[in-house]
């Protein structure tokens, strides 16, 4: 009897960490939608510790964060994010979304290499 409950508890604990993640996941997206990049790195940050078991779902946090950091300007740190998927994860989904999310910051001139260095002198 006490191994039949020792097993239930096991389980339930199980189940009760799977929600929080998803939780923390899903509260992610929302504030994403609702443009809080802030709140949106907070609740990726507690997934990932939430998640370490589950390293399949990295490359889906990474992109979101990736995501967030484009829409705070922050390209170098986009870009780096993006290739950490394509590096680690690169028969994902995500893999195949950050390609194409590097590309795009290409074009639009935010990428590491294209962009040119204007220095404007002071004058005293």
């Amino acid at each position: 009897m006490r191994i039949v409950l020792a097993v239930c508890v096991v389980v339930l604990l199980a189940g009760c960490n799977r929600y929080s993640f998803d939780r923390q996941l899903d509260h992610a997206y929302e504030a994403y939608e609702r443009g809080e990049c802030e709140t949106v790195i907070l609740l990726l940050s507690k997934a990932e510790r939430n998640s370490r078991s589950r390293r399949y779902m990295q490359p889906e946090i990474s992109l979101l964060r990736g995501q967030c950091l484009e829409r705070q300007a922050l390209f170098v740190d986009a870009l780096q994010t993006y290739q950490f998927i394509v590096t680690h994860y690169p028969a994902s989904e995500y893999a195949y979304r950050a390609r194409a999310r590097m590309e795009t910051l290409r074009q639009l001139g935010h990428a590491a290499g294209d962009a040119a260095v204007k220095v404007t002198p002071v004058k005293p």
